[in-house]
């Protein structure tokens, strides 16, 4: 395969790439932000962390047992009470007391995230009226559990969300996706995560061209309900990779075609452009990686924008194949 050198990208085109991509007014429309709901945050770190008994652990575990049936029992303790003896054990160790009051620090109050997730489920209701807001958790995980999300419930381990630069860093995670745990992700990582259960797709199709689509339907997805976030937090690459990127989108796309790869089967193949990894090695060690996700995303766009679709006719749309040839896609 034929590696690509990528283009040097002068500074002046991030300004004229920001405009490109960013809506001039982004605001949510009236018919959106009239809808009548409210969540509230359940900030489960303090039940569990402070004024810690035995005793309080057990009513908590019982008073909160949704929360509790979906977090704790992967623990597979034999009952109720070794579990609580478990948890007392664990959130009185002083390294897990420091671990919490530095949460605590950071996110005093939940009020901008949970106003944010307001909009963004009002916006998912307007699309999808049968949509639910599921309930809204925060918990110190001790780096255990990033996200848990669910149709019902959604729980944030608010550790991993300090800032980068903080002395309590999950030790397990590369810098290349630690570097997408910032506060300003969270909230289109939920929505994207949360349009799994609308993205229809073919379970038979196993090809590169299935996956690179089925991502694509996922941004795209995002970007509607939440129009005013720059594509930086939706995808998880830096601008100057989203520049990058689009000023080679000819030779990567190119790339595709001259290696007749949209149709591949071979999983590790697939893994290549799909795949967590910090750069597309097979393209350029300049080019970000999970590349193919990327050209998905181009490529449902313009299936909506030719075929003037629906946000739900797009998710419903399980022909991968149909979505590429409809979609007219060519590299700008």
């Amino acid at each position: 395969m034929k590696k690509i050198k990528y283009l040097p990208v002068v500074l002046f085109f991030l300004g004229v790439f920001a405009c490109k991509k960013k809506p001039a007014d982004c605001r949510l429309p009236d018919e959106i932000l009239e809808i009548p709901l409210s969540i509230e945050i359940q900030r489960m770190e303090k039940n569990f962390f402070e004024d810690i008994t035995e005793e309080n652990i057990r009513y908590n575990l019982e008073a909160f047992s949704e929360f509790s049936k979906m977090y704790f029992e992967p623990m597979e303790y034999e009952n109720k009470e070794e579990l609580a003896a478990g948890l007392y054990q664990i959130h009185t160790d002083p390294g897990m007391q420091e671990l919490y009051q530095e949460v605590m620090a950071h996110f005093p109050d939940m009020k901008d995230i949970e106003q944010e997730l307001i909009l963004a489920f009002k916006a998912i209701k307007y699309y999808y009226p049968q949509f639910d807001p599921p309930k809204v958790y925060t918990f110190v995980s001790g780096f255990g559990s990033d996200l848990v999300v669910t149709e019902d419930l959604i729980i944030i381990g608010l550790d991993y969300y300090l800032p980068a630069d903080h002395r309590f860093q999950p030790l397990d995670l590369p810098e290349y996706i630690a570097k997408r745990y910032e506060r300003d992700y969270l909230v289109p990582t939920l929505v994207t995560a949360i349009s799994s259960r609308f993205n229809k797709t073919d379970l038979r199709d196993n090809t590169l061209l299935a996956e690179m689509i089925f991502y694509g339907k996922a941004y795209h997805f995002t970007k509607t309900i939440l129009p005013c976030t720059p594509d930086e937090y939706i995808i998880g690459y830096e601008t100057k990779e989203i520049v990058g990127s689009y000023a080679n989108e000819q030779m990567i796309w190119a790339h595709f075609i001259e290696n007749e790869l949209l149709f591949e089967t071979n999983p590790f193949e697939i893994r290549k452009y799909t795949g967590e990894a910090p750069f597309t090695d097979e393209i350029s060690p300049d080019a970000p990686g999970r590349i193919g996700r990327w050209l998905g995303w181009n490529i449902v766009d313009d299936y909506r924008l030719n075929n003037d679709l629906s946000l739900q006719e797009v998710m419903d749309q399980q022909n991968a194949r149909e979505i590429f040839k409809r979609s007219g896609y060519k590299p700008r």
